[in-house]
């Protein structure tokens, strides 16, 4: 079923008996998680990975100018667009600090990653990134459910006009075809930012954007006919697409949103709005760790290696406190957020009365 679209009022923020004890529910997990040595940093884990997907990368780009002017290189297609899957969830873990504790090596490595490797602007994607992780499914407040083509809730759906008001009636539908331009959205929306005071070194970024783009451009054109690099184009920007809405849609989408005026903890507010997918090695690989997504909210610069075991003590923690606690398989994910499209795409499926 899906969720409730609104949250109840946190009887912690009324001032009743039960006030005191609950404002150290997030500090008492947080000394857990120190005690169990989650919270420091996992140089050997991350050197191992990064260097998996750097080799993956050369691999790519060695197939691709190996085999020249061939229809071969649709599989290339394919496997750059999971190379650049798992580097975007390299530049999301460098912009959290997960890998360096200091400032400076994870904005370098951020830059690096997104902008030069990618496309994409870290500066205005770490922004944009930072204002969901404050305020998640907060209408209003989180970036990542402001009304653009699809719409989050009805209140949105009655709101909308124009292109989103006749998506939003199919948005459950259309929602994965959709996902095929989110690279491309990606990259037109870092150009676009860099206007943006959300992004702090525009000429930088700017730079690294710009020769990202001769060089794969570049390639496809120099080394491909036009119809094979158009081709190429659309395959590996549509599956890397695919690939990143699909390790991100399962996370918040379908929960309950926080509407204005409503008062929940720290803790609440980042337990109630995210959902945890369950599934072994195979989904912790996909999906980067971000299947963890309650305790990556929790604890943002948390490794990636120690949220399995945060997510047995974060569970049982909830238990304790009778806060509901979200996980499910990545298929019924899935199913729980396309549900949610389509219910609260309603309004715009009913004719108007009167």
């Amino acid at each position: 079923m899906t969720k409730s679209l609104a949250l109840p009022v946190d009887p912690s923020t009324r001032g009743d008996g039960q006030q005191q004890n609950r404002g150290s529910d997030f500090s008492e997990l947080s000394r857990r998680m120190a005690e169990a040595g989650l919270l420091r940093r996992r140089p050997l884990y991350y050197t191992v990975r990064f260097g998996l997907v750097a080799l993956a990368l050369a691999a790519c780009i060695g197939a691709f100018l190996t085999l020249g002017d061939s229809w071969g290189q649709l599989f290339v297609a394919v496997a750059l667009a999971v190379v650049f899957g798992q580097l975007g969830l390299a530049a999301h873990d460098l912009a959290h600090r997960q890998v360096f504790s200091r400032r400076r090596p994870s904005e370098a490595g951020g830059l690096l990653v997104a902008d030069l490797l990618l496309g994409m602007s870290y500066g205005w994607w770490m922004n944009k990134h930072t204002r969901h992780h404050a305020n998640p499914n907060h209408e209003g407040k989180d970036p990542d459910v402001s009304p653009d083509i699809l719409v989050w809730s009805r209140r949105q759906a009655r709101r909308a006009r124009g292109l989103p008001r006749f998506v939003g009636k199919h948005q459950a539908a259309l929602f994965f075809p959709l996902l095929t331009l989110e690279g491309l959205n990606l990259s037109f929306s870092s150009f676009r930012a860099l206007k943006s005071p959300s992004v702090k070194r525009p000429a930088l970024e700017g730079t690294l954007l710009v020769a990202h783009f001769v060089v794969y451009f570049g390639g496809l054109f120099t080394v491909l006919s036009p119809a094979k690099a158009l081709l190429f184009l659309a395959v590996h920007q549509g599956l890397f697409g695919i690939y990143l809405g699909s390790v991100f849609a399962p996370n918040h989408k379908g929960m309950p949103m926080i509407e204005e005026g409503t008062r929940l903890d720290f803790l609440r507010r980042q337990v109630l709005t995210s959902r945890n997918v369950q599934g072994g090695a195979l989904v912790d690989t996909f999906m980067g760790g971000l299947n963890y997504q309650i305790e990556h909210h929790l604890f943002p610069s948390m490794p990636t290696p120690a949220l399995a075991r945060a997510q047995v003590i974060t569970e049982r923690y909830c238990a304790e406190l009778g806060i509901p606690y979200h996980r499910t398989g990545l298929i019924a994910s899935y199913r729980e957020a396309l549900r949610h499209l389509r219910s609260v795409g309603e309004p715009l499926r009913t004719p108007a009365v009167g």
